[in-house]
């Protein structure tokens, strides 16, 4: 008994001296001192850089946006969002030269449009740069700078552009060449779609910024016609996957999180149908004024469902929360790029809620607002931190072959292609 023990202890000792225990600080240090450790070679960082990166952009800015409305004045959360909003303005300029590098050096955008899964996140684009419009004029819009309405109408148009070809491109190319098997169906489906709603709630914020006039006009129309194209085809997705969980349970643990996804487009389009009616009540009557009370009705239809939207929204976040703690007792979830998607459809919800307090002046919208806020604030701090660090240690940056797969039989295309890390260690 006494020799076994022995030599378990000589074993251990060897071991130990062929492979020193390092302290949590000496890992960390480790992975500071070597960036892009993960990677095979450094410029692999630039042919892994994923559209997917623009989430990270798109959050941040509407993150920017609810702590500068956050329902109670407090004079820091003014400071702090635009900090938050000029960080963002960072981002969304890195990831630009980012992709379209990469796009220029690999010319790869046919592979990535054609893949089932890399090409919904194309949709993070144009949201990325209707939240930095939104964030610009809501921040930077009650100093009455006589540039901002115009870039901030500039921006809109972008989004708008980029949202109306990525919708219909991508949606188009998802049901005549790429292959999505019902029990792998994930809800990133909607992430091209989503991108017209969250453009009609940046039109809203555009419209704010115009005097009483065509151009107003104009961007109301639109908005109105994003939205209802956005919110048609998003409830058709959203039934789609609530069938097919139904049917078939909860994703995997790496793609679990995208199940706040559907809270995305109820969530923008309680807020942009809120904020629409007040721009309707405040524009048209004067611009149109032969179609009697079209300001009002838009105004009372925003309120009704705005509130309707919302409360489908509580559902949906109420599931999207059982579902990861869920599958969190049966293990780890791994962190991956597709955690932003707990912060912007978070968001959105707690803009609706905003908005129904300025709507309603009820103190329950009110306080629920001071609640959500901090909360996705943390969740925030939380999944960019997380990020940044797997980003020094090239993690989310390897990349991903995305242009062998044979499109001509749809069936055996693999649709579980996400890109997520194991062991996050000292890291997480």
């Amino acid at each position: 008994m006494h020799s076994k023990t022995t030599t378990h202890a000589s074993e251990a000792t060897l071991s130990s001296e062929i492979y020193p225990r390092r302290s949590r600080l000496e890992t960390i240090k480790e992975h500071i001192h070597h960036p892009m450790q993960c990677l095979d070679q450094r410029r692999d960082a630039v042919r892994g850089f994923s559209p997917a990166w623009f989430t990270a952009s798109m959050s941040t800015g509407i993150v920017a946006v609810i702590i500068h409305n956050f329902p109670y004045d407090w004079t820091p959360l003014r400071f702090i969002a635009k900090a938050i909003a000029g960080l963002n303005l960072l981002l969304i300029v890195a990831f630009t030269v980012l992709f379209l590098w990469r796009l220029v050096q690999y010319r790869d955008f046919f592979d990535i449009l054609l893949h089932p899964q890399v090409s919904m996140v194309l949709g993070a684009i144009p949201m990325a740069y209707a939240t930095l419009a939104t964030s610009i004029a809501t921040i930077l819009g009650e100093y009455g700078l006589a540039w901002v309405p115009t870039l901030v109408l500039v921006l809109w148009a972008v989004s708008v552009a980029l949202s109306l070809a990525v919708a219909l491109l991508v949606t188009f190319i998802a049901t005549s060449h790429q292959g999505h098997p019902f029990d792998k169906v994930t809800a990133t489906l909607l992430l091209p779609i989503v991108t017209m709603v969250v453009a009609a709630a940046t039109g809203g914020a555009a419209a704010s910024l115009q005097p009483v006039n065509l151009v107003a006009v104009d961007v109301v129309i639109v908005s109105y016609v994003l939205m209802a194209m956005s919110l048609g085809a998003s409830l058709m997705v959203i039934t789609f996957y609530f069938m097919r969980l139904v049917l078939h349970k909860l994703p995997p643990r790496e793609t679990i999180v995208s199940a706040f996804l559907p809270l995305g487009p109820l969530g923008q389009a309680s807020n942009a149908i809120l904020l629409l009616g007040e721009q309707a009540q405040r524009v048209l009557p004067k611009m149109i004024p032969h179609v009697p009370l079209v300001g009002d009705v838009l105004y009372s239809m925003g309120f009704v469902f705005g509130l309707f939207f919302w409360a489908m929204g509580i559902w949906w976040l109420m599931h999207a929360i059982y579902a990861v703690i869920y599958t969190r007792t049966g293990g780890r979830v791994p962190f991956n790029l597709g955690w932003w998607a707990l912060i912007f459809p978070a968001a959105t919800f707690s803009a609706a809620t905003y908005q129904l307090w300025l709507a309603t002046e009820l103190v329950f919208f009110r306080a629920l607002t001071a609640v959500l806020v901090p909360a996705i604030v943390v969740l925030w701090v939380v999944v960019l931190v997380n990020t940044i660090c797997y980003a020094w240690t090239g993690e989310l940056l390897k990349p991903v072959a995305i242009g062998h797969l044979e499109l001509q039989d749809n069936s055996e295309l693999d649709c579980d292609t996400t890109t997520s890390i194991p062991d996050p260690g000292p890291l997480a």
